[in-house]
């Protein structure tokens, strides 16, 4: 792979650094780029505001695309779904409140985490 010549992202920052898998930077729902810590701030953003959120599960950690947010999985469960799959559910904190998420099958991290009901 040949070296690129880093750009600066619409957020204002350089490009993250890049790996022979990634370029460097996230694109927005409107074509925006951003660099990682951005693509962190934005994903929080959303899930303060709604509630939900796809996330990647690891097994000990949850985590946004690019690794820029990391939140520590506090404990696991696992089950079997209805259709015979795998399913692993998962809980951990966010800002201080206590999140859930899932995952279905045996190949794959996508997780649907949710934030838990307070009392």
């Amino acid at each position: 792979m040949t070296a690129q010549e880093s750009i600066i992202c619409d957020c204002g920052h350089t490009e993250s650094e890049h790996s022979e898998f990634t370029r460097g930077y996230g694109i927005d729902k409107d074509g925006k780029t951003m660099c990682y810590t951005c693509c962190a701030e934005s994903d929080k953003r959303a899930m303060r505001k709604t509630g939900k959120y796809p996330l990647y599960f690891t097994g000990k950690e949850v985590t946004n695309w690019p690794g820029s947010l990391r939140l520590a999985v506090v404990s696991t469960r696992e089950s079997r779904h209805n259709w015979g799959l795998k399913r692993i559910d998962f809980w951990f904190n966010f800002e201080g409140q206590p999140w859930h998420g899932y995952t279905i099958g045996e190949n794959t991290q996508i997780a649907h985490c949710k934030r838990n009901k307070t009392k």
